[in-house]
C-alpha cells in the first residue's frame, strides 16, 4: 500500500494552491482529483477577479495552469474520487472508487462545495451562458440586463441587492409569499427600486437560444399558472452543498454541513487541514480558495516537520 506525507483530496484554486505549496516544500503531495477535476471554475466562462489577469481568464484555463504550475514542483495527481476514509489512526487511510487503497501521514481537504440547482432541463449546459450560482463572480456581465434570482434566505436576498449594482432589473423569485432572510435585509431589498418579488412561483423551464439564456418560464405554485418572462439571466441562491460525505462524520462540521475550521485550516483531527469552499459558507471566491489553500500547505509541512 502506498504511503505519503501528504495527500490532497479536492483540486480546484484551493487544494492545486495546496499542492504548489506542498510540492515546493518538497513533500511530494498526492492529489485526488475526484468528480469535477479543477472545481467550479472549471465551469465558468471568464475570470475577471483573479489578480494578475488584466483582461481576465478563462476559468478552465486558470485551473489547467494551476495544475501545471504543481506539477512542475513534483505534484503528482490521481483521477479517482475518494469513497471512505479511516482518520482514527495515523498513517490514515484512504480508499477510491478505481480500487487504490493510500496512507497518508497527513491530509489537507479541498473538496469545495456543489451549488445546489433546480434540475431543470439545459439548465447545468446553461451554465456559464445565462445561469450562475455566484452573483460575485459573474454580475459584472450582466450590466444594464434583466436577471431572475431563485430564492428567499439571506443569500438570495445578498445576491440580489449585489447584482443591483449592475442590473437594470433584479426578479426575486421565492417558492413562498414570505422570505426567510433577516428582517433587516428584507427591508432593504423591499426598498430597493430595481428589485420585483414574484411570490409564490418557480421557474419550470429555462428559455434560450444559441447565445445563452433568454427568458424563463414561471409557475405560480398555487394556481399552476405559466407565464413567460424576458431575462438575461438566472441565478441560483438556493444554497450549497459542501463535499464531506466520504468523511463518514468523523470530521466536525458546522450547522450548515461546512467543515469546521480553526486557527485557519485546522480540523477537530490532528493532521487533517481543510481549505476552499468546503469551510468556507462566506466568501466562496477563487482567491480566497487559493489562499486558504496556501494556509493549509504551509500548516501541513510544518505539523509534518513537528511530528519528526
Amino acid at each position: 500500500m502506498e504511503s505519503r506525507k501528504v495527500v490532497i483530496i479536492g483540486t480546484g484554486p484551493a487544494g492545486l494552491t495546496a499542492a504548489i505549496y506542498a510540492s515546493r516544500a518538497l513533500l511530494r503531495p498526492l492529489v485526488i482529483e475526484g468528480y469535477q477535476p479543477g472545481g467550479q471554475l472549471t465551469t465558468t466562462t471568464e475570470v475577471e477577479n483573479f489578480p494578475g489577469f488584466i483582461d481576465g481568464i478563462m476559468g478552465p484555463e486558470l485551473m489547467s495552469n494551476m495544475k501545471s504550475q504543481a506539477e512542475r514542483f513534483g505534484t503528482e495527481y490521481l483521477s479517482a474520487n475518494v469513497t471512505e476514509v479511516d482518520l482514527s489512526k495515523r498513517p490514515f487511510t484512504i480508499k477510491c472508487d478505481n480500487g487504490d487503497e493510500l496512507k497518508s501521514d497527513s491530509i489537507i481537504i479541498s473538496t469545495g462545495a456543489s451549488a445546489r440547482y433546480l434540475g431543470l432541463e439545459n439548465e447545468k449546459e446553461l451554465i456559464g451562458r445565462g445561469v450562475s450560482a455566484c452573483a460575485t463572480c459573474d454580475g459584472f456581465f450582466y450590466n444594464g440586463k434583466d436577471v431572475i434570482v431563485i430564492g428567499g434566505g439571506d443569500t438570495a436576498i445578498e445576491e440580489a441587492a449585489f447584482l443591483t449594482k449592475f442590473a437594470r432589473k433584479v426578479y426575486i423569485v421565492h417558492r413562498r409569499d414570505t422570505l426567510r432572510a433577516s428582517k433587516p435585509m428584507q427591508q432593504r431589498a423591499f426598498d430597493n427600486e430595481k428589485i420585483e418579488f414574484i411570490w409564490d412561483s418557480t421557474i419550470a423551464e429555462i428559455l434560450f437560444d444559441q447565445s445563452g439564456v433568454t427568458g424563463a418560464k414561471l409557475q405560480n405554485l398555487k394556481t399552476s399558472e405559466l407565464s413567460d418572462l424576458k431575462i438575461d439571466g438566472i441565478f441560483m441562491a438556493i444554497g450549497h452543498n459542501p463535499n464531506t460525505s466520504f468523511l463518514g462524520g468523523q470530521v466536525k462540521l458546522d450547522s450548515h454541513g461546512f467543515i469546521d475550521t480553526f486557527n485557519g485550516p485546522h480540523t477537530n483531527i490532528e493532521g487533517v487541514f481543510a481549505c476552499g469552499d468546503v469551510q468556507d459558507p462566506t466568501y466562496r471566491q477563487g482567491i480566497t480558495a487559493a489562499g486558504s489553500g496556501c494556509q493549509a500547505a504551509i500548516t501541513a509541512e510544518r505539523w509534518l516537520g513537528e511530528q519528526e
